[in-house]
């Protein structure tokens, strides 16, 4: 399991403390320098600070550069995808699901093509089941990395809740990425997204 870099500051900077802390107190225990005792509150309120940091400044910095990357990554040779949202914007939909099938299996595959192809599937093409079926096999077909695996867990997800009326396959498929993928900071926001549809479906006593 991959830590991502926010999760491996708190980690280290977690570990450093409580080892400080465990110094500080046998210092105190033990009479060498009883003020050392002192020293645990301000380790610990440290910790509170650089986690604060890490949520309130890194995190967020870090989302916006992995934007700007990605988005960058869509305009490659080829003209990224505008040629086929072109397409779709011109309500050419079985040709811009078309386009995006043979960008899907470019190369070693592209994701976000068969996302985005999917997602055309089981909207105004009106045929769910099939963008399902092709998210599934095109996961279990390759090694995907975990922003892809989040990327095509979560639409699938989507689709058993809205469009295929299943909410059971899709809190089983939100659960799969937070067990995968505990670390990520996409974890909170599958853990927030699975806590509603489970309130959704069963009352707050599903959410416990």
């Amino acid at each position: 399991m991959s830590l991502e870099p926010s999760a491996l500051i708190r980690l280290v900077v977690g570990a450093l403390l409580l080892a400080a802390t465990v110094v500080a107190v046998a210092l105190a225990w033990t009479g060498v320098e009883p003020r050392a005792i002192l020293l645990v509150g301000a380790f610990w309120g440290l910790y509170g600070l650089v986690t604060g940091l890490v949520d309130g400044v890194l995190e967020p910095v870090t989302d916006l550069v992995l934007s700007a990357v990605q988005s960058a990554g869509l305009v490659r040779a080829g003209g990224g995808y505008s040629s086929i949202e072109t397409l779709v914007a011109n309500g050419h939909y079985e040709a811009a699901a078309s386009d995006y099938l043979d960008r899907a299996h470019e190369g070693k595959g592209d994701a976000e093509a068969i996302v985005r192809r999917a997602r055309l599937l089981a909207g105004p093409l009106q045929t769910p089941s099939m963008a399902v079926a092709e998210l599934e096999n095109f996961r279990g077909s390759r090694r995907l990395g975990v922003a892809d695996d989040i990327r095509i867990g979560t639409t699938l997800a989507d689709f058993y809740e809205h469009s295929l009326n299943d909410p059971g396959r899709a809190m089983s498929e939100l659960r799969r990425l937070i067990d995968l993928y505990p670390s990520t900071r996409a974890a909170r926001r599958l853990r927030s997204t699975l806590a509603a549809l489970r309130e959704a479906r069963f009352g707050r006593a599903g959410t416990g």
